[in-house]
C-alpha cells in the first residue's frame, strides 16, 4: 500500500533549530520525525486492511486525515519556534520579551493540538483492537468493565512511574517498559515542550471514576431478575406487556399483534424501536426509558378513552 506523506517545511525547521540551539540541524530531521509518527498509524492500517477489511475505508480516511493534520502541526510548530530566538542565542540585551510571551502562549495551544493528534492515533489503533464501547446488553458487560478498569489503572500507574523517573533522572533512558525508539522520540518532543511532562495523566482518574460508577450501576441493574407485567386500560383490558429484561438490559413492550399507526407513532416518539429478533418494541433499560414508558402508558390510555367515547356517542346516535 502506498503511504501518503504531506510536506514538512525543512527551511522553517532549520531556522527554528538555529534560533533555539547551538547544535547543527540534521538534514531532514523534521521530516523523518513526522514520517515516524505517520508510519506508526500506517502500520496499523495495513493490519486493519488484512484482518478487518470492513473497517478499511474508515481507517484509511482517518489515517490520511491524521497525517495531514500532523504535517500542519509540525509546520505551525516550527513557524512559532522560528518567530523568536532563545535568550541563550540572542543574549539578554534588547530581548523581545513581549514577542517571547506570545510565542509561549502559542506553544500551549500547539501542545493542545498535539494531544488531540495523539487521541486520533489512539482511535485508529482502537479500530484494530476493537476497543469499542462496552454495551450494557452484553451478558459479560460486568466482566468487560472490570477488565477495562484494571487496564486503565495499570496504564495510569505506568505513566506516573515514567513521569517520576523523568523528573528524577532528566531522561527516560533506562525506564522500564519503553523501547529506545520511543524514548528518543518522546525526549525530542520534551525538548520542544519543556514545560510539560512526557506522559499526560490529567484525564485518567476521571475516566477511571466514570467507568467505576457505570460498573456499580450495571451491577445493581444486573442483580435484579427479569420482570414481566401487564398494562391495562381503564376498563381492565390488557394493552401490552412490559418486560424489564436485565439480561440484555432492554425495556421491552410486547403487544398482542401489530399496534395500529397511532400507537406505533407514540412508541417511536418515545424512542422505542421494533426488534424483529426479540419480537418486541424496545429501548435500552435506563431511568430515561422508565420515564418514557410512563408517557407511553398515559398516551395510549388517553387515546383509548377518546376512541371509546367516540364509539359510545356513535352508538347513541
Amino acid at each position: 500500500m502506498e503511504r501518503k506523506y504531506y510536506e514538512i517545511n525543512e527551511q522553517l525547521a532549520r531556522t527554528a533549530n538555529n534560533t533555539n540551539s547551538f547544535s547543527d540541524y540534521v538534514e531532514n530531521e523534521a521530516t523523518n520525525e513526522y514520517k515516524y509518527y505517520c508510519d506508526k498509524v500506517y502500520d496499523i492500517l495495513e493490519k486493519i486492511i488484512e484482518q478487518k477489511p470492513n473497517l478499511a475505508e474508515k481507517a484509511t480516511y482517518k489515517v490520511d486525515r491524521y497525517c495531514r493534520k500532523l504535517a500542519d502541526y509540525y509546520n505551525a510548530y516550527y513557524k512559532n519556534e522560528a518567530s523568536c530566538p532563545s535568550m541563550l542565542i540572542s543574549g539578554a540585551g534588547n530581548f523581545p520579551v513581549r514577542k517571547k510571551n506570545i510565542q509561549n502562549s502559542r506553544r500551549e495551544k500547539l501542545y493542545a493540538t498535539w494531544k488531540d493528534l495523539e487521541e486520533q492515533a489512539e482511535q485508529i489503533k482502537n479500530l484494530l483492537i476493537m476497543d469499542q464501547p462496552i454495551l450494557s446488553k452484553n451478558q459479560d458487560a460486568v466482566e468487560l468493565l472490570e477488565e477495562k478498569i484494571a487496564k486503565l489503572e495499570e496504564e495510569h500507574k505506568q505513566k506516573l512511574y515514567w513521569n517520576k523517573y523523568y523528573k528524577k533522572n532528566g531522561t527516560l533512558k533506562g525506564a522500564e517498559g519503553l523501547s529506545d525508539k520511543v524514548v528518543k522520540v518522546t525526549e525530542d518532543f520534551i525538548k520542544r515542550n519543556p514545560g510539560f511532562l512526557p506522559f499526560t495523566v490529567c484525564n485518567d482518574t476521571a475516566n477511571i471514576r466514570r467507568y467505576k460508577q457505570r460498573l456499580e450501576k450495571l451491577k445493581v441493574a444486573k442483580a435484579i431478575e427479569t420482570k414481566i407485567e401487564s398494562i391495562f386500560d381503564d376498563n381492565n383490558n390488557e394493552l401490552f406487556k412490559v418486560v424489564r429484561n436485565t439480561e440484555i438490559m432492554r425495556l421491552q413492550l410486547i403487544f398482542d399483534g401489530k399496534p395500529n399507526d397511532e400507537v406505533r407513532s407514540i412508541l417511536k416518539s418515545n424512542a422505542f424501536k421494533w426488534s424483529p429478533k426479540n419480537c418486541a418494541w424496545q429501548r435500552q433499560l435506563t431511568n430515561n426509558a422508565i420515564s418514557a414508558l410512563k408517557r407511553v402508558i398515559d398516551q395510549i390510555r388517553r387515546m383509548n378513552n377518546v376512541s371509546e367515547n367516540i364509539e359510545g356517542i356513535e352508538n347513541e346516535l
